[in-house]
């Protein structure tokens, strides 16, 4: 529904991925992207991967497979990283990379992956389908993202598409930030409030007073920059702004102790701890808590302020939680744009 509220010109699929048949999108587009649900390997969800119904990598493979795209751009959560999942993080890499090579029926995915090991040591690996880019954490926050939020990228493209591609490095920076709160002062002189941190130690203060204008990037956009301009959702102002509806209720409780103003915000969650979105509140300085409203988590994963999200808090919150950046995915894809139009 958000999507046809906001993009009523696209032509919006809603149904089971795993009955969608991607030829009728016709082969050779130049791009797909996704993101597979995360929930199979998130640290917040119960970690059963390939045995969870919920992983849709199968899917996003088979859509490489029978688009036969000129680039691919998949995002999923850190998770997928960890040592648990190194396995499994394998056999995506080695599908995106030979998505001809299909698992056969009755075949357990631990068999697929040595078949197709065996195919890239061999003869195979001089013809790969697709060169796959190893897959990249980015930290929106280094991305002047105001939220911390660190996600796994595919990047691949086919065999024949002759390009040179890497990653968008960093443009922000935390040391930044530290060093116009606690050399320069402007970060508070700027926004004319008060210090609402600790100063940081001795040695992180001569630390940062020794980098030089070359070595800082753009601070880390925070919380407070995120939201800026949007009034208070409980005061009179909010009633007509779209999204931004107050939300009570708000509460710390152990490993969910909402974000601070003056940093980055936490990873935005989607639900399923205890209370939908349990993390997504500010910790105000006086020791006060206030859920986020969908306006203001919108912000912090940088959607437009006329971009709609439909349902109730929290199935908006939920969306939001489960969504990339907006500007994060915008960087990684517009490099990719960048490298498919240079080929004329």
């Amino acid at each position: 529904m958000t999507l046809r509220t906001n993009k009523p010109e696209w032509d919006v699929v809603q149904r089971d991925v795993r009955g969608v048949n991607f030829r009728d999108f016709g082969e050779g587009l130049e791009l797909v992207a996704g993101g597979p649900p995360c929930q199979p390997f998130s640290i917040g969800g119960k970690h059963m991967a390939w045995n969870d119904q919920r992983d849709m990598f199968p899917e996003a493979v088979r859509a490489v497979r029978e688009i036969r795209p000129q680039a691919f751009l998949f995002e999923n959560v850190r998770g997928l990283t960890r040592n648990t999942f190194s396995t499994y993080l394998e056999y995506v890499i080695l599908q995106l990379t030979y998505p001809s090579l299909v698992r056969r029926n009755s075949e357990h995915w631990m068999d697929h992956l040595q078949r197709l090991e065996r195919h890239h040591t061999g003869t195979g690996g001089q013809r790969p389908e697709y060169k796959v880019v190893p897959p990249r954490v980015l930290n929106a926050a280094n991305y002047g993202i105001p939220q911390k939020r660190e996600r796994i990228f595919f990047v691949g493209f086919r065999s024949d598409i002759n390009v040179e591609w890497s990653f968008p490095e960093p443009t922000h920076s935390s040391d930044s930030l530290a060093y116009q709160k606690w050399i320069t002062g402007s970060y508070w002189a700027d926004r004319h409030v008060e210090p609402t941190q600790s100063m940081p130690s001795n040695k992180t203060i001569a630390k940062l007073s020794k980098l030089a204008d070359i070595d800082r990037l753009l601070p880390w956009v925070t919380l407070r920059d995120g939201i800026h301009g949007l009034p208070d959702p409980r005061t009179e102002e909010a009633i007509h702004i779209p999204n931004h509806v107050f939300q009570p209720g708000a509460r710390p409780y152990p490993g969910h102790t909402g974000s601070v103003l003056d940093e980055p915000a936490k990873t935005l969650k989607a639900g399923d701890h205890g209370v939908p979105g349990g993390e997504n509140m500010i910790a105000f300085p006086n020791g006060t808590y206030r859920y986020l409203s969908v306006r203001e988590s919108a912000r912090l994963q940088t959607f437009p302020d006329n971009y709609i999200i439909e349902g109730s808090w929290g199935e908006a919150m939920r969306q939001i939680g489960n969504a990339v950046p907006v500007n994060l995915a915008a960087q990684v894809a517009s490099r990719i744009y960048d490298v498919l139009r240079a080929r004329g």
